[in-house]
């Protein structure tokens, strides 16, 4: 079904709405909001596995 969905002209395409839609002043804004917002989620995810692999290294194990 999508498989033909990110070809170079539909990319194109959509980077032409988004600049007909936000201007060329706003782009750089958003993009730099989404890529903070993104990287901030990765890490925000890797320090919750991190504790998570931390609390499981130093809880010891009952055995019934």
């Amino acid at each position: 079904m999508f498989e033909g969905l990110f070809q170079p002209m539909h990319l194109l395409i959509i980077a032409g709405i988004a600049l007909l839609v936000f201007g060329p002043k706003k782009l750089p804004e958003l993009g730099k909001g989404l890529g903070d917002g993104i990287r901030g989620f990765k890490n925000a995810m890797s320090s919750d596995t991190r504790t998570t692999v931390e609390t499981k290294e130093e809880e010891p194990r009952k055995v019934s």
